[in-house]
């Protein structure tokens, strides 16, 4: 009989079981049909960030604009939606306006070669700016009924209609990562961009279409905020930011490039829904649950550290001996 492998998934995927029926054995209120209700309303948008936030981790870059590509996408739409544009018109519009923040991003990372982080704090200031001057600082509201539907309906009468979405990019996301070309060489290039360059792989056109998809699993998590809060914002969604930074190293992913599994990313996002529920029900103020995210990101990034140290030190030692 195959033993189970720990892997880092494994092993969060035991801890995020453990959390909750840590939190339904003292926590009355948590194991609630309105609580986990709550809870599958919340994870959908946070998870669709921080599996944006993975993809493009998984190449050595990251995207400080993510957010902010969601608030100008969810802008777009509500402003098409206040105008009385269908919704099918309002969401391809939205669509647009997301995938070029997008390629503005990809084009400047891929082909000019500037640093992720400082391209994308750049176009976070300037996707803010735009924001700011077509909303003034206020949220847009005037969503139709049916909109509203994507975030707040559900399947059957049962399941959340926003969980099956997520479950849906989440699934498309392993699919494209793990079986296909363009999946392949994404770790190829976060392992080592100069040897997937001599090895015939295009690594701007890989890059490029990196933000492209991380755009576009921002934009659906804009759709789902808009149609839940009925109103866009410049600050929409603006707290995961940070936050599916340390879901997706949490989850596995390698902050230099290289490896990254979306089902590690998934259990990192139910660890985090879990833990901010659970201590919200037991009053524990947020500025604490807020300083606890911290330590929990600086712990696993400094346990992943002293790791890939060791596992150095052992390649080393392995090395000599032959």
């Amino acid at each position: 009989m195959k033993a189970l492998t720990l892997s880092k998934e494994n092993i969060l995927g035991l801890i995020a079981l453990g959390l909750f029926v840590l939190m339904s054995l003292f926590t009355p209120s948590f194991f609630t049909s309105n609580n986990l209700n709550n809870m599958m309303f919340q994870l959908p948008e946070f998870g669709l960030i921080a599996l944006a936030m993975m993809v493009v981790i998984v190449t050595g870059g990251i995207d400080l604009s993510i957010t902010y590509t969601a608030a100008l996408s969810g802008v777009s739409i509500a402003i098409m939606q206040s105008n009385g544009y269908p919704i099918l018109t309002s969401i391809l519009v939205g669509v647009i306006v997301g995938l070029l923040c997008g390629s503005v991003n990809g084009f400047i990372v891929s082909k000019i070669g500037v640093s992720p982080i400082l391209v994308t704090l750049g176009t976070m200031v300037l996707f803010e700016g735009i924001i700011l001057s077509i909303t003034k600082g206020n949220s847009v509201s005037g969503f139709s009924e049916a909109y509203s539907l994507i975030g707040n309906g559900y399947y059957l009468g049962v399941v959340p209609l926003s969980i099956i979405i997520f479950i849906f990019f989440a699934i498309l996301t392993g699919v494209l990562l793990t079986k296909t070309n363009w999946g392949r060489s994404v770790y190829m290039v976060g392992s080592n961009p100069i040897a997937s360059l001599f090895s015939g792989v295009n690594n701007s056109r890989v890059l490029m279409k990196v933000y492209l998809y991380s755009a576009l699993l921002a934009i659906i998590a804009s759709i789902i905020m808009t149609s839940r809060y009925n109103s866009a914002k410049v600050d929409l969604g603006s707290s995961y930011l940070l936050q599916s930074v340390a879901a997706a190293v949490l989850g596995g992913t390698e902050i230099q490039g290289g490896y990254g599994k979306v089902i590690g990313t998934v259990y990192a996002v139910i660890i985090f829904q879990i833990l901010s529920n659970g201590l919200n029900l037991l009053g524990v103020p947020r500025s604490i649950v807020g300083v606890m995210m911290g330590v929990i990101l600086i712990f696993v990034l400094v346990l992943n550290f002293l790791k890939g140290k060791l596992d150095e030190k052992k390649q080393k030692r392995l090395q000599e001996a032959v």
